[in-house]
């Protein structure tokens, strides 16, 4: 993923900033505890779409 895009990337729920998580292919926002997936190298940034993270991922 482009490095300019994620620096500009933030969460669609709480304009947190996102982090990458390469090996899953996920966005991650600490704050809603949500991982939003990457689907061929386009994040797919609906809050509907991201799953829920558990306490011991964030």
């Amino acid at each position: 993923m482009d490095k300019r895009l994620l620096e500009i990337l933030v969460c669609p729920l709480c304009k947190s900033p996102l982090h990458l998580e390469a090996d899953k292919k996920e966005l991650i926002c600490k704050a809603d505890r949500l991982a939003y997936p990457i689907s061929e190298d386009i994040p797919v940034m609906l809050v509907d779409e991201a799953r829920s993270l558990s306490a011991d991922e964030v």
